[in-house]
């Protein structure tokens, strides 16, 4: 990766108060949204593009849901005022929405994606933005996931499922870097 321009994008996906509920599992990278957040400082001081992806979930139950407190925005990483947030209610950031018109009218040409979870938006909304044709980043230490159950009742611990969903991502729709790296690149 060459440095960063003005046209790289931040895509803050989930980093909702819900995600924390217990009902989820134990999850990996407690450091995560302190990573996003530092990314987060970067990318204001610099003045470029930061999207933030807030799931509106239609489930039952769910924590997401508009109605419950859950669906707010982790304080840590709290959109500013000019800032926008893009709602959705599936896993990818890029369905039901208008993150792709947003991002062609800037000319944007890459995007870092970090958030919550791994496996689920993160990786769905990484690939499209490959198969877009987007230049995409996912940071490793920037983004979490829960303990899975596979469809046998088999048990996945959540760095795990981390590692496996970041290594399906790499070198095909996404490169993956550490914080420090891409804070590295500018």
């Amino acid at each position: 990766m060459t440095s960063l321009t003005d046209k790289t994008a931040l895509i803050i996906i989930d980093v909702q108060d819900g995600l924390d509920d217990p009902r989820l599992g134990k999850r990996n990278n407690p450091d995560a949204e302190s990573n996003i957040a530092r990314l987060l400082a970067a990318w204001r001081t610099t003045g470029r593009p930061i999207y933030h992806v807030q799931h509106m979930s239609t489930t039952p139950n769910s924590p997401l849901r508009p109605d419950q407190p859950g669906n707010a925005i982790k304080r840590i990483v709290a959109p500013q005022v000019d800032e926008p947030v893009i709602q959705k209610t599936v896993n990818n950031a890029f369905i039901g929405t208008d993150l792709e018109d947003r991002l062609r009218e800037e000319d944007i040409q890459s995007v870092v994606i970090v958030g919550l979870t791994t496996n689920h938006c993160v990786s769905t909304t990484a690939r499209m933005a490959g198969d877009l044709g987007f230049t995409t980043f996912v940071v490793d230490d920037a983004t979490a996931t829960h303990d899975c159950s596979g469809y046998d009742g088999a048990h996945y611990p959540a760095e795990t499922v981390h590692a496996i969903s970041l290594a399906s991502l790499h070198g095909e729709f996404a490169t993956i870097l550490k914080t420090d790296q891409l804070l590295d690149k500018g």
